[in-house]
């Protein structure tokens, strides 16, 4: 132990724990921006300087250590004064234009620029204006950058991209695309992971509310809203309600509000896509010979981007399965359009995802087999549907529960717990289960593929055949298990991926709090909705049982893999 002393407070703490984590054993707050712990603790924003006795050079108190001995005065005249000039010099380098900027609010440059009491900016502007395609789901403006290198460290670290990258020299210094590339000939996954750790505005997906909006106002068109499982875990926080009031029918209520037509399930969906990809996986290990594995969901369009850009040869391994989003997409403009007359080209679809990368999957061109049209119009993120709802002065902390429409809105735990990490592989074992053996699972018979681990792996029984299984999430960890595959160290049958840490929990278009990872908290959400379903597996949903019998017939069948497979060869990154 080391002991010191903290603005007049004794402190002990274990040899090698940095002053900021010191201060705050006894609850002394240092300010940070560029900081996250394990991650970025490179002292870059010189905003947590503190004073040291006996030492004339202030120090950043992010990777800097405790001594014995050592005196430290956090909020000194010397201190303030530092800290407020590298503010002021921060804020003569960024775009100051808050009320047009999407972090107003949630921003810890504001926070911070509020807290040091600075009114006015001394110092003459000097903004990058770098050039940027607005049209790409990911928009980058380097004029609300601050050189915190934060991005950098996640692509790098915990996705295993490395995307971004120091530009040019000295005064110029910029964060850009590594090596010169536009974003398009990146090999960026649109995981969203730099957005959701920007302490700025700097980073910041597509706003395509407008689109939802000018379909709302369009007579013609008939409005489908689809809730993906995450997003019931999130979206009340941002908008002030605790998460046990943010119940998804909140949701359901303030988009009718608006005046959605049809509010359903994205849950629907995911029971489908289970019963889809669990019987491609059992015709797999049923063809043992025929087959190359392991089998690997395609659910998540952030691993996919992945497979085609990265590692390309593991491209015939991904199921054929569309992802939950694309298949609601495809069943109302289908199934859902002929139940209720109506001309499929009217229907505008719209899904609510905790992604980012939905908004490039919902364009590719093949994702088109309803009617011809686009499955889905429109992805938006949690925080845009948030957004949204505060434009429209919708007060969601009074709004009553709704339930979804019917028959596309019912669903089961299995649907719900695709939001997070093993969610999908558990959802997928307990229907193939029952497929096998006839018989329902125990409720937690495949639950060692839980927990927040990178890469679990298990092995289960299904009526006496083996079937091994691994679940990763965050693409670093997905890179580390194919290389191990590639190397023959590990052999699996089926393998769930998530591009995202803990999964779309963690999705890269979920509310942003900075400096917290929520993953954990939000994906528990999502398991106590499962335990407390009255249905819990995907073979038991009604809905499902229906459109099986009145239009696909049985999974896998012609019709089924028209309309809710795909081919990943037919379109390109780049």
């Amino acid at each position: 132990m080391v002991n010191l002393t903290i603005d007049g407070r004794a402190v002990s703490v274990p040899e090698g724990t940095s002053i900021l984590d010191a201060a705050a054993t006894v609850g002394i707050n240092i300010p940070t921006l560029c900081y996250l712990k394990d991650l970025n603790e490179i002292g870059a924003c010189r905003i947590c300087v503190v004073e040291i006795e006996g030492i004339d050079q202030l120090v950043a108190a992010c990777n800097n250590t405790v001594l014995e001995g050592m005196v430290v005065r956090t909020n000194s005249p010397k201190v303030r004064v530092a800290r407020r000039m590298n503010m002021e010099l921060l804020l003569a380098t960024h775009d100051s234009e808050c009320t047009s900027c999407v972090r107003s609010g949630n921003c810890t440059l504001q926070t911070l620029a509020n807290d040091l009491g600075i009114a006015e900016l001394p110092y003459e502007k000097r903004l990058m204006h770098d050039p940027w395609n607005k049209s790409f789901p990911l928009i980058r403006n380097n004029d609300k950058c601050v050189n915190c290198l934060r991005c950098i460290q996640v692509c790098e670290k915990i996705q295993g991209l490395g995307i971004w990258d120091l530009a040019n020299r000295a005064t110029h210094t910029s964060v850009n695309v590594r090596g010169g590339m536009t974003i398009e000939e990146s090999d960026c996954t649109l995981c969203g992971q730099c957005i959701t750790h920007c302490p700025t505005g700097a980073l910041r997906e597509r706003d395509d509310t407008q689109k939802v909006f000018d379909a709302l106002a369009d007579p013609e068109k008939v409005v489908v809203v689809q809730i993906a499982p995450a997003v019931r875990a999130a979206w009340g926080e941002s908008l002030g309600l605790p998460r046990e009031e943010a119940t998804v029918g909140r949701l359901v209520a303030a988009l009718r509000q608006m005046g959605v037509d049809y509010v359903f399930d994205t849950d629907f969906s995911a029971d489908l896509t289970i019963m889809e990809e669990g019987t491609e996986l059992l015709h797999k290990l049923a063809h043992k010979d025929e087959n190359t594995f392991p089998m690997f969901t395609s659910c998540c369009p952030g691993w996919v981007r992945y497979v085609k850009a990265v590692r390309p040869e593991f491209t015939d391994q991904l199921s054929t399965s569309k992802s939950p989003g694309q298949m609601f997409g495809a069943v109302t403009k289908s199934y859902f359009a002929e139940l209720k007359g109506i001309d499929p080209h009217n229907i505008f679809c719209v899904e609510v995802m905790p992604c980012t990368a939905k908004k490039a999957e919902v364009a590719i061109p093949v994702m088109n087999d309803a009617c011809g049209d686009a499955d889905v119009d429109v992805s938006i993120t949690t925080r845009e549907v948030d957004r949204m709802i505060r434009a429209e002065h919708i007060d969601a902390t009074t709004l009553p529960d709704e339930e979804f429409d019917d028959p596309l809105g019912t669903a089961t735990g299995a649907g719900v717990i695709f939001g997070a990490t093993g969610g999908v592989m558990e959802a997928a074992l307990r229907t193939a289960y029952h497929v096998v053996t006839g018989e329902t699972p125990r409720p937690d018979a495949f639950s060692a593929v839980r927990g927040l681990d990178g890469w679990k792996e298990a092995t289960f029984d299904l009526a006496g055949t083996p079937v091994r299984v691994a679940v990763v999430s965050g693409l670093a960890n997905a890179g580390k298990l194919l290389d191990a595959l590639a190397a023959g160290e590990v052999e699996y049958d089926f393998v769930e991926v998530m591009a995202c840490p803990g999964g779309c929990a963690g999705g890269g278009g979920q509310p942003i709090h900075d400096g917290q990872e929520l993953a954990g908290a939000r994906g528990d959400v999502l398991w106590g909705l499962d335990r407390r379903a009255k249905l819990r597996n995907s073979y038991e949903n009604p809905s499902i049982a229906a459109i099986y019998r009145d239009y696909f017939g049985e999974p896998l069948s012609e019709r089924a893999e028209e309309l809710l497979h795909t081919n990943h060869h037919a379109w390109s990154m780049h």
